[in-house]
């Protein structure tokens, strides 16, 4: 069995849709994993939003634009009366639904409830729509297997028992369509995978019941070795490994969310990056294999914070590096890169929401400096121990800019540059070409 993953892009019009059933159709069996129809959920985001902050008018008149959208799909989507009914139907259940938010006091784990209705609304048209054209297919209710832990993390355990049980509840179908992005919580609540779960939905159900292959469908063909919006003559690469692939999702490359390539590795299951507008592209293939090149791709993450952490105490001193990396656990703070030198430690963050109670807790053991609006530009290749040159040819591309810290030997994939945003389009231009024959 195969799963193949359609982000909101690929469900966004009654069109789009019908396109989709060439890509799905067919006599071997497969699990469809979909977003929410695109712009969706930001839409219900912006309606609990106005909820939140009391605003019932906002959130009525936020609502009622949906719906009338929706009601725009159901018409374009279907022909016969019975189906149009049907859909009708479907669309004012789920916005009666929504309405009855404004009539109560609103809590913050309503929210969940509220983002789930996207994946929810667009599984069950394009299962009805299949329908109505003769195509037999299941909708799986994700609700009813998917799950995250106490920590939020996906419990698999969970998640492998109760799909391998909905699926043989329909043990001969070609088509099983369900929701990505949500899930319950560990108290039964909808809750979801965060920004990009679908990716994250479409991996561990891959994992879940060891498939032979999982397809992340978007608009792009495969991951590109450079950000096409920022360089000219970017092309797709065709192989990558699961590390690589991890490293460029994580520091930028917008095609993948990080956290998918896991699971998928775990069970050494392939994942293909294809194009739903371009079907017949080769797209990018993620597997155990190494791509084999010196350098495979270059991607950038922006919105980075330096912190350098100076103390003469870390001086020929143990355990002060534990007693800095605590601060930023005790605030569940990733650090992106990390460098030392005899009496400081300079790191990076993405997320600086509780930056002022880090800082607080670092100046009674050493002085800090923060600096903002960064950028880290990693690249990603073959940089094993034994190699020759790398680096310099990567510095060397990098000699006219300003480099504030560089992360190299923590990986065997991964070079890690650190500059100012300023110069980020010209660092991924210059490593564009000198690294790579365009």
């Amino acid at each position: 069995m195969k799963i193949l993953k359609f982000g909101g892009t690929s469900v966004g019009s009654p069109e789009r849709m019908k396109k989709l059933v060439s890509l799905i159709n067919g006599p071997e069996s497969k699990i469809v994993v979909l977003s929410a129809m695109s712009g969706t959920t930001n839409s219900l985001v912006e309606i609990a939003a106005c909820l939140t902050q009391g605003d019932k008018a906002g959130a009525k008149q936020k609502t009622s634009a949906l719906e009338e959208k929706y009601k725009a799909v159901v018409a374009a989507l279907f022909t016969g009366e019975a189906f149009l009914k049907r859909g009708y139907e479907l669309i004012r259940n789920h916005f009666e639904y929504l309405h009855a938010f404004q009539l109560d006091a609103f809590s913050a784990r309503e929210e969940k409830a509220i983002l789930a209705q996207g994946e929810l609304l667009s599984t069950a048209l394009v299962h009805y729509h299949l329908e109505e054209i003769g195509v037999k297919s299941v909708l799986l209710p994700a609700l009813q297997f998917m799950r995250i832990d106490e920590n939020e993390e996906p419990d698999l355990k969970y998640i492998e028992e109760h799909l391998t049980a909905e699926l043989k509840k329909h043990p001969v179908v070609p088509i099983y369509i369900t929701q990505g992005y949500i899930c319950r919580n560990a108290f039964g609540e909808t809750d979801n995978l965060q920004r990009g779960g679908s990716d994250y939905t479409a991996t561990l159900i891959g994992a879940a019941i060891r498939a032979e292959e999982i397809q992340i469908w978007t608009d792009i063909d495969g991951m590109h070795n450079n950000d096409p919006r920022v360089v000219d003559k970017t092309h797709p690469v065709t192989e990558l490994s699961f590390d690589e692939a991890a490293e460029l999702a994580y520091f930028g490359a917008k095609i993948l969310h990080p956290t998918c390539v896991l699971p998928a590795q775990l069970r050494n299951i392939p994942v293909r990056l294809l194009n739903t507008m371009q079907p017949e592209a080769k797209g990018t293939l993620i597997s155990s294999k190494h791509s084999g090149a010196e350098f495979t791709a270059v991607a950038a993450k922006d919105d980075i914070t330096a912190i350098k952490i100076k103390s003469g105490r870390m001086l020929l001193a143990y355990g002060f590096l534990r007693s800095v990396f605590e601060v930023f656990e005790r605030y569940k703070t990733p650090i992106d890169m990390i460098t030392t030198s005899e009496v400081a430690v300079s790191l990076t963050i993405d997320n600086t929401r509780n930056l002022e109670q880090i800082l607080k807790d670092l100046r009674p053991i050493a002085s800090v400096e923060v600096e903002s609006g960064l950028t880290i530009v990693c690249v990603v290749g073959d940089f094993t121990a034994e190699k020759e040159g790398a680096a310099f040819r990567i510095l060397q591309c990098l000699k006219e800019i300003p480099v504030r810290m560089i992360s190299y030997g923590g990986s065997a994939n991964n070079v890690s540059i650190l500059v100012k945003t300023e110069h980020k389009k010209k660092a991924l231009q210059s490593l564009n070409t000198g690294l790579f024959k365009n």
